[in-house]
């Protein structure tokens, strides 16, 4: 979950989850309509199938016990070197450090470098037996996470009370210092096309191929408009939406018939028992409106 997700964001997610499965062999066993229900909101659906495609391998091939190499780790699906060094960490217990955002920047300012001209693996393997001193390294794994995120702050960090600004070159600098690369927003324009029925069904379908909503159910979407070929279809309105760092304009158009494509099926708009991603769901509600 916490695969780019912030914990702040994943905390309720957790324990909803959590409170349903319990144990590792009770998810091995579990629908995908319900996982996929339990982590509706949560957005990049495809790392719950990797987690339950993880989990039957982990009980039915290993014994439920988790590999212990980062090699072994990494063989499983959805698992590379951020989170494979944070299991061994945390769970093993491990002399391993998750590179995240955080953790690189930590490093970024105590050498006063942008995050690009560090080789981070090379640094920490430098640096192992001062970094790793005393047994507890899923602490430290741990405690430099959140260290990053709650007083090495991406902005504002809390220098002055930072127990560590005596070796921290950022401190010491006049901090003007490019450490990282602004995020980049993409914004995206979509025109996207209801096909309803006077049942209250709408047409879905999972053939997109949109990088943020790939295999999943979602009306037609087209990214360019050609007026004479969709003269027929009405204007239902204009909204903004974001998703991770795209910045979606939504023109929303609609018609009502009895037939749709192939590719499309029929789904109620209120009593759907399938599993809908918010994006679609706040399609459903602009267009509930029409009934």
């Amino acid at each position: 979950m916490l695969q780019q997700t912030q914990v702040k964001t994943v905390i309720p997610y957790f324990k909803r989850f959590t409170k349903e499965i319990k144990t590792l062999k009770k998810l091995s066993t579990t629908s995908e309509r319900k996982v996929l229900k339990l982590w509706e909101g949560l957005g990049y659906y495809r790392r719950a199938r990797n987690l339950m495609t993880t989990t039957k391998i982990i009980v039915n091939e290993k014994r439920s016990i988790l590999p212990k190499t980062l090699a072994d780790i990494k063989k499983l699906p959805g698992i590379g070197d951020y989170t494979g060094n944070v299991l061994l960490a945390l769970i093993y217990n491990q002399p391993r450090l998750a590179l995240d955002g955080n953790v690189k920047r930590v490093f970024s300012r105590i050498l006063n470098k942008h995050e690009k001209k560090l080789d981070f693996a090379s640094i920490i393997e430098k640096n192992k037996k001062k970094l790793f001193y005393s047994k507890r390294n899923s602490d430290f794994a741990e405690a430099m996470m959140e260290f990053g995120a709650l007083i090495c702050k991406p902005k504002e960090p809390y220098c002055s009370i930072c127990p560590i600004n005596k070796i921290c070159k950022f401190y010491k600098s006049d901090k003007n210092v490019k450490l990282t690369d602004t995020i980049k927003t993409n914004k995206k324009s979509y025109n996207i096309f209801c096909y309803l029925n006077k049942r209250k069904q709408i047409g879905l379908t999972r053939k997109n191929n949109l990088g943020f909503l790939r295999e999943y159910n979602l009306p037609i979407v087209k990214e360019k408009l050609n007026k004479h070929k969709f003269k027929s279809w009405n204007f239902l309105c204009n909204y903004k939406n974001s998703i991770s760092n795209k910045k979606l304009d939504i023109n929303l158009y609609y018609k009502f018939s009895n037939k749709i494509p192939k590719d499309l099926n029929w789904h109620s708009l209120y009593n759907n028992k399938e599993f809908i991603p918010t994006f679609t769901k706040k399609i459903f509600r602009q267009v509930e409106n029409l009934y």
